[in-house]
């Protein structure tokens, strides 16, 4: 819990420095959020090579865990469409095309603001960087109410960069390789989920 809140601490203190003008990303002539995020994966991944227990695991994985992807993306269309009911002002294809951006903010939101408008992709926006936040911050909650495995559902297409390092503290090292598959594969869902409904 203390790293989590260390992580969204960082968070906050980045969205103060970037309006007061204390930072400017552009000055420094290069993406250092995706450097950043780079660095992060190498840690990870620094971290996965040294336990080849883990890599392992990966041919000992119950083979029903590789429908974790699809159980995650049915569950979060399933709530939205759940949500939509209490949104009257808000169809259903509008509340599923933001919960098909599954945690990857960047790219849902500019889908949604393409297809939909300015004001959807910011809801798109902040539903995205929320479920991100929860999963960093909810995660040894969420492990001790349904087990290992709902950290890493919970995170999305984010479980396998920005919430991997959170998901493998608390869920163990064993669960690095079934989260970073999660991740692509519903990281892959996304363009197609979220311009099909859009679409509607």
């Amino acid at each position: 819990m203390k790293g989590s809140l260390i992580i969204v601490g960082f968070f906050i203190l980045g969205i103060i420095a970037g309006r007061f003008g204390w930072i400017n990303i552009d000055s420094f002539g290069f993406d250092i959020s995706f450097i950043a995020l780079a660095m992060l994966m190498l840690c990870v991944g620094i971290g996965v090579g040294n336990d080849l227990g883990a890599l392992r695991n990966l041919r000992n994985l119950d083979s029903r865990l590789l429908l974790l992807p699809l159980v995650t993306i049915a569950g979060t269309l399933a709530g939205c469409a759940i949500l939509a009911l209490f949104l009257p002002w808000r169809s259903i294809p509008d509340t599923l095309a933001v919960g098909s951006g599954f945690g990857y903010y960047s790219l849902s939101s500019i889908f949604i603001t393409q297809y939909k408008g300015p004001e959807l992709g910011t809801v798109a926006l902040l539903a995205n960087i929320s479920r991100e936040i929860i999963t960093l911050l909810g995660a040894p909650l969420l492990l001790r109410l349904t087990g290992p495995l709902s950290p890493i559902s919970a995170g999305g297409a984010t479980s396998m960069d920005t919430t991997l390092p959170i998901i493998s503290n608390v869920s163990g090292k064993e669960f690095v390789i079934l989260s970073i598959y999660h991740g692509f594969t519903v990281d892959f869902s996304v363009p197609f989920l979220v311009t099909f409904f859009c679409s509607l």
